[in-house]
């Protein structure tokens, strides 16, 4: 597929952002979203499966290794780096990219760690994804204009002390000095922004 000079790549030949592979595996229980981003990154020249569970995402994983993957850190059945390991065992040049809307330093890290090359907090457009997807080995991220708040501060040191106990609440709880129905509060809300 080549796009005319009037397109979003210009003259450029498709392959020169995403290469032969084309194949891209997204896993996301939003249902519409999921099918929203699938149209928008097929018309950018990806082969889309999509998958709305860990479950179905590991076997798709499984059977057919992506290339390219755009995962959903939480997800109905349970957590979207269980889909990362997946295809980090089928596959190890699957640029992934972790999608949530409960952004955190902590659960970042882990999404690194395991394989992902990007981190994004939703709603991300279908623009964002594409260029995390095809960003170049050295491209730096712009720095971002507002430094965080003190709620998002305090909250993303709660959740990094969270993922240090294994996700465990009562500990957590503990080591925060913090009631632990409040700490249970504090997590099940979105980011501050």
């Amino acid at each position: 597929m080549t796009a005319d000079r009037n397109g979003p790549y210009g003259a450029l030949d498709i392959t020169d952002y995403i290469g032969a592979d084309a194949s891209l595996l997204l896993v996301d229980d939003d249902g519409p979203f999921v099918r929203r981003l699938a149209r928008a990154m097929e018309t950018r020249g990806f082969d889309v499966e999509v998958a709305e569970s860990v479950s179905e995402g590991i076997e798709k994983a499984k059977v057919r290794p992506p290339k390219y993957a755009v995962v959903d850190l939480r997800l109905g059945d349970g957590n979207g780096l269980d889909v990362i390991e997946a295809i980090r065992e089928s596959r190890t040049d699957t640029r992934v990219i972790m999608l949530t809307g409960y952004g955190n330093i902590a659960t970042a890290v882990t999404a690194v760690k395991l394989g992902a090359v990007d981190y994004l907090s939703k709603p991300a457009d279908a623009d964002e994804v594409f260029n995390a997807l095809t960003q170049r080995p050295g491209e730096k991220a712009d720095i971002p204009e507002n430094p965080m708040s003190a709620d998002r501060v305090r909250w993303e040191h709660i959740q990094r002390v969270y993922e240090m106990c294994e996700r465990n609440v009562s500990e957590t709880a503990r080591r925060l000095n913090m009631h632990r129905r409040t700490l249970q509060r504090i997590l099940a809300k979105r980011a501050p922004k």
